[in-house]
C-alpha cells in the first residue's frame, strides 16, 4: 500500500550534517535567527525553555524530542531570566564538540543533543510546507535512541559513515512524524493522514499520480460528496485537492528530471500528461522554467535547481465549495 508520508520524506532526500552536545548552567539564554534548515534536539538531562517565533514557549524536560523541518528563529534559555546572547548557527556548527551556556565551571544543569541536517531535493520548500513547523514529543524512547545513534555515528570516522547517517536521519524523520499526534497538527499532510477518508484519497494520488484524477473521483475514494470532500481536504491539507495533485506531480517530475536516461516525454507520461508539450507548459508555469533547462541544471549542479515553495493559505479561504 502506498504511504504518502514515506514518499514525501524519500523525495526530500535528507542528509545528515552535524550534531553535538549543548549544556547550560545557572542563568542563561541564547538567540538563534531563522535558520531555514531542519533541526532537532533531544533532552538528555535537566530542563530548559524553548521559545520559537510565532509559537508559545515550551518547557523541555529530559527525554523530550523537538523537530523543526524549516527552523525559524528561536530562543533557548534557563528558567531564570537572562539577556539572550546571539548565536550564529553556522559558527556553532564549527565550534567545539560541546557548546556550554551560562556558568562555565561546575556540572551543567541541563544537557541536550542538538543538530541539523539538509534536504537534498529541488522541491524541499514545497515538501516542508506539508509538514508541521514544530514537533514536540515527550516519552518516546525510540526517538532518544535514534538521536543517540546519529550522535555516535557522527563523531566516529568509520567506513560508510555518511551513508549510515543519511539512513538514520531518514528513519528519525519518519519516526518523529508518525509519533506526532495528527489531530492537533496544523494544516498539511500529517493532519490529513490522520483522517481515514482523506488518507484513502491521498494514497491514490501518491500511488498513481499519472491517473486523470478529478475531484469527483477522489471524493468517491473518500466516500464523501464532492463538496464535502473539497471542503474537508482543503481545510486539512491547506490547499484544494487539484492544487495538491498538480504540486505532487511536479515534485515527482523534478525528481525524475534529475535522473539520467529519462527524456521529457517519459517524465510527462509518468506524471499524467499526454504529451511532452502539454507537460512542458504546465511545468514552466508551475516551476518558472522549462523542464529541459531544469533537467540540465539539476544534472550539472544537483543542489542548484531551486524548488518552488507551496503557499499554504488560511484554511478559512476554503470554507466553501469550488
Amino acid at each position: 500500500m502506498t504511504d504518502p508520508l514515506a514518499q514525501v520524506i524519500a523525495l526530500m532526500n535528507p542528509r545528515a550534517i552535524y550534531s553535538k552536545v549543548i549544556s547550560g548552567a545557572g542563568s542563561w539564554a541564547v538567540r538563534y535567527s531563522k535558520f531555514g534548515q531542519p533541526s532537532f534536539c533531544t533532552m538528555l538531562e535537566g530542563e530548559c525553555v524553548l521559545a520559537v517565533d510565532g509559537q508559545p514557549p515550551l518547557a523541555l524536560i529530559a527525554g523530550d524530542f523537538v523537530l523543526m523541518p524549516a527552523t525559524p528563529g528561536f530562543t533557548l534559555s534557563s528558567f531564570s531570566p537572562a539577556v539572550p546572547v546571539f548565536m550564529d548557527p553556522m559558527k556553532a556548527a564549527r565550534d567545539a564538540t560541546e557548546i556550554r551556556h551560562g556558568k562555565r565551571d561546575g556540572p551543567p544543569d541541563v544537557r541536550m543533543l542538538g543538530g541539523y541536517f539538509d534536504f537534498d531535493s529541488p522541491d524541499a520548500g514545497l515538501l516542508v510546507s506539508l509538514l508541521p513547523s514544530l514537533l514536540h514529543m515527550r516519552g518516546v524512547e525510540r526517538m532518544t535512541q535514534l538521536v543517540q545513534l546519529v550522535r555516535n555515528e557522527s563523531v566516529e570516522q568509520k567506513p560508510a559513515r555518511d551513508l549510515i547517517l543519511e539512513r538514520l536521519v531518514e528513519v528519525l524523520l519518519v519516526e518523529a512524524l508518525r509519533s506526532a499526534p495528527c489531530e492537533s497538527a496544523p494544516p498539511g499532510l500529517l493532519r490529513a493522514m490522520g483522517d481515514p477518508r482523506l488518507a484513502a484519497a491521498l494514497r491514490q494520488i501518491h500511488g498513481n499520480p499519472a491517473h486523470p484524477w478529478t475531484v469527483e473521483d477522489l471524493a468517491a475514494v473518500a466516500a464523501l460528496s464532492r463538496s464535502a470532500f473539497f471542503a474537508r481536504f482543503s481545510k486539512a491539507v491547506g490547499i484544494p485537492p487539484m492544487e495538491y495533485l498538480i504540486s505532487w506531480r511536479m515534485a515527482v517530475a523534478k525528481n525524475l528530471l534529475g535522473r539520467d536516461g529519462l527524456d521529457i516525454a517519459e517524465v510527462a507520461g509518468r506524471v499524467g500528461y499526454s504529451s511532452a508539450s502539454t507537460f512542458s507548459t504546465a511545468f514552466a508555469r508551475h516551476v518558472g522554467q522549462a523542464p529541459g533547462r531544469f533537467s540540465r541544471v539539476r544534472r550539472a549542479h544537483p543542489r542548484a535547481a531551486s524548488g518552488t515553495r507551496l503557499r499554504i493559505p488560511s484554511p478559512a479561504a476554503f470554507s466553501g465549495t469550488p
